[in-house]
Order: structure tokens, then sequence, then C-alpha cells
């Protein structure tokens, strides 16, 4: 049950950073889908492939003092985009790095505000 929140505050989070942020988009008649399947995609992506680019990136992170990481959740957000078109056809579109840099920074935002509502199970 957990697991299904946090999906649908993710779905959630995404489609305000959809409405709020220019350059990323969600076309289509199935807009609610297109988050949907955007939110498992970027959970993924998040789980498996946003740590192995971190520690790639860990020089780089280490002398820019930590801030390097916005940079690979931008990465993880256009890669998520990405394969959200092109494998599973959701037209979530982000049109660049800019908007994946925002829309990444709105999603964490926007996914800790949401994630302050949910009860803790201690």
């Amino acid at each position: 049950m957990q697991l299904l929140l946090r999906w649908l505050l993710t779905a959630v989070a995404l489609g305000i950073t959809a409405w709020i942020v220019p350059g990323i988009t969600v076309e289509g008649q199935t807009g609610i889908f297109a988050v949907l399947v955007m939110a498992v995609v970027f959970g993924f992506v998040n789980a498996f492939i946003r740590p192995l680019l971190k520690l790639l990136s860990c020089p780089l992170i280490i002398l820019t003092l930590g801030l390097f990481i916005l940079v690979v959740n931008a990465i993880s957000f256009l890669l998520s985009s990405w394969i959200a078109q092109n494998v599973f056809g959701a037209r979530f579109i982000v049109e660049g790095f800019w908007p994946a840099f925002w829309g990444a920074i709105v999603v964490s935002i926007v996914s800790f505000l949401l994630s302050l509502l949910l009860p803790d199970k201690d």
C-alpha cells in the first residue's frame, strides 16, 4: 500500500511539474496515462540508473561540493522522459536540459511536501 501511495505522489508531483515548468509538456488524450507511466519509469531510473550515474560522477560531485548531483538529477529526468516516450509511448515530453534541470528540482520539492502529508509507519 505504501508503494502505491508513493507512486501516486510521484505522479501528482510530475503533473504539477508539467503544469509549472515551461518546456515540460504532457500531450495526447491520455495525459493521466503519460504521467502515471512516467512516474513508474522515473522510480525505476532513480532506483537503478541514478546510483550508477552518481558513482561514475563521484569526482565531479566532490569537486563541486555536491552541486553536480543537480546535473545527475536532470540527466535522470531526461532519461526517464526518453524511456517513457520511446518504450511505452507516453507523451511526457521534456524539451532539453534546462527544463529537465528545473523539472527535477520541482519534482523533488513537491514530492517532499506531499510526503509530509503521509502518515509515518511508526
